[in-house]
């Protein structure tokens, strides 16, 4: 039995499709920053995951943001933020504040313990992030890639700039 009895011949057209190739060239390029990024953390005591919270946190307006808006923004789920957070207040990186005006609210903000913990990090990481990612494109097409991407973010997961306000709201964003 040859391949051309197995696959359809629509299906084999479909297969060739550009969006197909876009989408996995998409996670690929994903995942190999991620392995590289995580291996990077790891010297520093950071998950990705945590180091993600911190940067959200760096990143806004009063190095804080409501736990729910911390969740819309990271790829955690309500749940899953309020581990983090938790794991990460033991650590001293970060500390919950109650919200004043909502009793079920609280913030998570960083603390100086996690700045420092960004300071130690952020070097290397950019580094890294010039070596396999920024470094490897133009100024033209790391414009394009950029405004692509939020294009793209702003369409799936348009809460992933909440609580973010004014020019923070740009440097909010992944």
């Amino acid at each position: 039995m040859s391949t051309s009895d197995i696959v359809d011949p629509v299906t084999e057209h479909l297969l060739d499709d550009p969006r197909i190739t876009a989408v996995g060239l998409f996670f690929e390029a994903h995942t190999g920053l991620v392995d590289r990024f995580s291996a990077q953390l790891a010297e520093h005591g950071l998950s990705s995951v945590e180091f993600e919270v911190l940067m959200r946190l760096a990143r806004s307006p009063g190095h804080e943001l409501r736990m729910s808006d911390l969740a819309a923004q990271t790829s955690l789920s309500t749940s899953g933020v309020t581990r983090v957070v938790d794991r990460m207040d033991r650590d001293g990186l970060i500390r919950r504040r109650a919200c004043p005006t909502d009793r079920r609210s609280s913030y998570a903000v960083v603390t100086p313990a996690g700045m420092r913990r960004l300071d130690e990090t952020l070097p290397a990481h950019l580094d890294l992030i010039a070596r396999w990612f920024t470094g490897l494109l133009g100024p033209e097409q790391l414009t394009a890639l950029l405004e692509a991407l939020r294009t793209i973010r702003d369409a799936v997961r348009p809460e992933a700039t909440a609580g973010a306000r004014g020019t923070a709201a740009a440097g909010a964003e992944r």
